[in-house]
Order: structure tokens, then C-alpha cells, then sequence
């Protein structure tokens, strides 16, 4: 049984929850308290990474299409408010910014906010989006369809945590960290793979000796075969046009019963101009297919000319020793993700503590560890949370105009939002490694005992695969044969 108590005071909302159960004779009182200025605080940053969403919606990814479904949008937009929270959250532990009581009240209420999104609202409305797009679809069929393919997804979700040890025993069936626990394995999978793809791709894509060198006649000799292939189509396509027109002069000069008794002598000249017919289009067929690949290949090549331009500005020199760095960061991050694996190792201590610890104690420094401590680990919690939220708005954007169109373009919007809220919880359940113990408490006492130390390694194991598949791919095509 539970008791919802409110009291007002000057300033403070005092709200008491009271849980009684028949197998325990104490009562478990909970007394949580958020003063008005924190409720200001957080309600305004969430007004504010609201707007952003929305902006961002509407700016980037729907600057193409009319918005049709406002419901999407606020999906997406309360989604992204409520995400970019949790990592507001985070640095308001290390900088203590709220009461204790406040901090613990907001990440509850915005877990419990993002895990009913993502795991009720969105997929119903999902299904009930792509279900009623369907002509052939009764309408009185959509709402029980609807149902049906959503307790199937809940289904999945569900055994979706059996193959994973995520939990511990303590925890029962409905509790909020079995739902945390599985949204943070799709998360983790998706954020592996990102960020596996993202450390082998910025080097390719920043350093000058992955650059292919492309002069001018180069792509003038693109050009010139790509205007012969175009005029060899239109050549054939006309003969065909003119077979054609032929053969339909034949077939209306036959209708009389004259023409058809004397069109048994001209069987052999129909036949003929079908054959042709047939072996022009047989021709045509190949010759726009390899137009196709000729154009491709002229459109890299400009690409190719105009990042050896942009290498020797002052940016693009910039961003070749960054470059260098990702590349040398990747091979440190692949090798350091080898020996987690196969020594099954996970850190205790969290990067910042430990550095500081090896300065401290082997070079003889004296410095406030406690103090820099946490104003490196705010820096670093920041940085991590701004490059997390921009990278994934922009792999959002592009992937994004790369399959949508007008008709599923709201389907793509709800499953992005979907990703987006699943990413950035896993977020959360990493950075919790990267933070010192004494700002830990809060996270780990609203996420329960969760196997935290499996998301590490099943980071490690998705990052690993990521990362090589992505070096081939890259590999092969850095390496294949031009078109000539």
C-alpha cells in the first residue's frame, strides 16, 4: 500500500511516500524534498533542451517535409529533453549543483519518464503509424494489430535479458532496473558500434596519406567517357525507338484478312525486328549500369580533388594532426579493448583518480587530488557529454535524409528517438565508470545493483568487432580498382 503525502512550505515542496507491506510489519518511509529553486532549475534546462529538440527537428531533420504528426515531434523533442537530463545530472553530482533529495527526485522521475517512452508510447505508436499507412488494412483491424505487435515486441525485449547477465537476484520482474538493464544492452550495442566505426573513420576521413591524389585530367577523362557512354545510350535507345515504331506499323498492316494471308511470307522480318528489339535492349541495359558507376566514380573523384584542396588550408592541416591522433587513439583503444577481453579485466578506479594517483605517488607532485580530481572530472564528464550528444544528432541527420521520404519519414523520426533515448541511458551506465567513487553514490542507488561491469565488456567485445569490420570495409575501398 502506498500513501502519497504533499505539504507546502515557504519555498520547499515536501512530498512523503509511504510503503507498507503485509509480509513486513515496518513501514519503509522515503522522504524526498526539491526546493522550489531546484524545481526551477531543472524545469528550465528541460524547457531549454525541449526547444533545442524541436529546433532541431524541425531545422534539420524535417526541413524537406511538412510535419504531418505533431505527436512525432513532441516524441522526439521530450526524448531528446529528457536525455540531454541524465547528462545534466551527471555533472550536477560533481558539482554538486541541487540538493541530495533533488538530484535523487529528478533522476527518478526522468528515468521512469524515458523508460515509459521507450518501451510503451513510441513503439505503440510506431506500430499504430505503420499498421494504418496500410490500405488493405481494415480501420477497426489497426488498434487490435497495434496491440498484438507490441506485446510481441515486449516479449522479445523481455527474453531479451535472459541471454545477458545483467541483474542481480535481488531484483523483482517489474522493477525498474530489469527495464534499464535491457534498454542499456540495445544502447550499448548501438553506441559499440558508433563509436567503433567513428574511431577508424575520422582518421580515413581527417589524414592526407589516406587521401587519393586526383589531378584534372583525371577527371576530364571521367567526363569524356561518361558523355560517350551517354551518347551511345541515345544512339541505341533511338534505333530501338524506330524498331519499335516499325514493328507496330507491321502488327496494324496485318489486321486485314488479306495482309494476314500474305503476312505468313513476312513472319520471317517480324521475327526479325524482335530479335532486334531484344538484343538493342540487352545492350541499353548494361551501358546505363556501367553510365551509373561512371558517374559515381566522377563524383568521387571531384570529392577526392576537393579534400587534397581542403588538406593544404590552415583547417585542413588541423585536422590532419587530429587525424594522427584518432588514428594513434584507435590503436591504443583496440589493443586496451583486446586485453579487457581476454583477460576479462574491468577498472576499478576510474581513469582521473588513477592518473592523478601515478603523479601523486611516482613523480613526486603535491596537488589536491580531492580538488582537481573533481574539476578534471567535470571537464572530462562535459566533453564526453557534448561530442556524445552532437555526434549522435549528426549520424541522426544523416541517416535520416539517406532513407527516409514522405511517406515513412515519421516512422524513421520515432525510431531514431527510440535509439536516442536507449544510447543516452547507456551513456550513463558508461560515464559512471569515468566519475569517482564518492559521486557514484546517487547513480548507482536509483539503478539498483546492475552488472555494471558486463556493459564494459560488452562494450569492449562490439567496439573490438565494429572497429575491424570497419577497418576492412574502409580497407577495400581505399583499395579498389578504378574504373577505366
Amino acid at each position: 500500500m502506498k500513501k502519497v503525502i504533499l505539504s507546502t512550505k515557504p519555498s520547499v515542496f515536501h512530498i512523503k511516500f509511504e510503503f507498507s507491506s503485509k509480509d513486513s510489519s515496518p513501514c519503509i518511509h522515503i522522504m524526498e524534498m526539491i526546493s522550489a529553486g531546484d524545481a526551477l532549475i531543472v524545469l528550465g534546462s528541460q524547457t531549454v533542451f525541449f526547444i533545442l529538440g524541436w529546433l532541431f527537428f524541425m531545422k534539420q531533420l524535417f526541413r524537406d517535409y511538412e510535419v504531418d504528426q505533431k505527436a512525432v515531434q513532441i516524441f522526439f523533442s521530450v526524448t531528446f529533453a529528457i536525455s540531454c537530463t541524465l547528462f545534466e545530472l551527471v555533472i550536477f553530482e560533481i558539482l554538486n549543483v541541487l540538493s541530495n533529495s533533488s538530484r535523487l527526485f529528478t533522476w527518478r522521475t526522468c528515468l521512469y519518464t524515458i523508460l515509459v517512452l521507450l518501451i510503451c508510447l513510441m513503439p505503440l505508436y510506431f506500430y499504430y503509424s505503420l499498421i494504418k499507412m496500410q490500405r488493405f488494412v481494415p480501420l477497426s483491424w489497426v488498434m487490435p494489430l497495434t496491440l498484438i505487435c507490441w506485446l510481441i515486441t515486449i516479449y522479445a525485449f523481455w527474453r531479451l535479458g535472459d541471454n545477458f547477465p545483467i541483474l542481480s537476484a535481488k531484483h523483482g520482474i517489474f522493477s525498474m532496473q530489469q527495464a534499464v538493464s535491457r534498454v542499456g544492452v540495445v544502447g550499448v550495442t548501438v553506441m559499440a558500434n558508433l563509436s567503433g566505426f567513428g574511431a577508424v573513420n575520422a582518421p580515413y576521413t581527417c589524414m592526407s596519406i589516406f587521401m587519393r591524389p586526383v589531378t584534372e585530367d583525371d577527371i576530364a577523362q571521367l567526363e569524356r567517357k561518361l558523355r560517350q557512354n551517354f551518347d551511345m545510350i541515345v544512339a541505341k535507345k533511338r534505333k530501338l525507338a524506330l524498331k519499335e515504331l516499325e514493328l507496330s506499323r507491321t502488327n496494324v498492316e496485318s489486321v486485314s484478312l488479306f495482309k494476314r494471308v500474305v503476312g505468313t511470307f513476312k513472319a520471317a522480318p517480324t521475327g526479325t525486328l524482335r530479335d532486334q528489339i531484344r538484343l538493342l535492349n540487352s545492350e541499353i541495359l548494361p551501358l546505363e549500369e556501367f553510365g551509373k558507376h561512371l558517374f559515381l566514380e566522377l563524383v568521387e573523384a571531384h570529392n577526392a580533388k576537393n579534400r587534397v584542396e581542403y588538406s593544404k588550408t590552415w583547417q585542413g592541416i588541423y585536422f590532419n594532426i587530429v587525424g594522427h591522433f584518432f588514428s594513434i587513439y584507435c590503436i591504443w583503444k583496440i589493443i586496451i579493448c583486446t586485453i579487457n577481453i581476454v583477460f576479462d579485466r574491468v577498472g576499478k578506479v576510474d581513469p582521473i583518480t588513477k592518473g592523478m594517483a601515478i603523479v601523486v605517488h611516482h613523480m613526486g607532485y603535491q596537488i589536491d587530488v580531492r580538488f582537481w580530481s573533481q574539476q578534471i572530472s567535470f571537464l572530462v564528464i562535459g566533453i564526453i557529454a557534448v561530442t556524445s550528444i552532437r555526434g549522435l544528432l549528426i549520424t541522426i541527420a544523416k541517416f535520416f535524409n539517406a532513407i527516409s521520404n514522405r511517406q515513412s519519414s515519421n516512422l524513421v523520426v520515432l525510431g531514431l528517438a527510440q535509439l536516442m533515448g536507449m544510447y543516452f541511458v547507456s551513456s550513463v551506465l558508461l560515464i559512471r565508470m569515468n566519475m569517482p567513487s564518492k559521486y557514484r553514490v546517487i547513480i548507482t542507488q536509483v539503478l539498483g545493483e546492475l552488472q555494471f561491469n558486463f556493459y564494459h565488456r560488452w562494450f569492449d567485445v562490439i567496439f573490438l568487432l565494429s572497429a575491424l569490420c570497419s577497418i576492412l570495409f574502409l580497407y577495400l575501398a581505399h583499395k579498389r580498382t578504378p574504373i577505366r
